[in-house]
């Protein structure tokens, strides 16, 4: 029983001691994140990268449109070159 209460004991002491390093080395990383993203050149792409979606966004709506449409009109066509009665094979 001893040993039992001396293992909960020890398992609690490692919890507590790990979760406040780890929280301390969350810190760290969030922090250098952050100047990471924040920085100049990051910071540059993120626009360029918005003005590009920004200009080739409706593009590709269209060509999506444009390709569902096609898509329906074969799958439209192709049913009814089955017939009313036939369903498949």
């Amino acid at each position: 029983m001893r040993g039992r209460i001396l293992l909960v004991i020890g398992f609690g002491a490692g919890y507590v001691l790990g979760a406040k390093a780890g929280r301390q080395r969350y810190e760290q990383i969030a922090s250098a994140a952050d100047k990471l993203w924040n920085s100049q050149g990051v910071a540059k792409q993120r626009h360029e990268v918005q003005r590009f979606v920004e200009t080739k966004a409706p593009k590709l709506v269209e060509a999506a449109t444009d390709a569902a449409g096609e898509a329906i009109d074969k799958v439209t066509r192709r049913d009814k070159g089955r017939g009313a009665g036939s369903k498949g094979a």
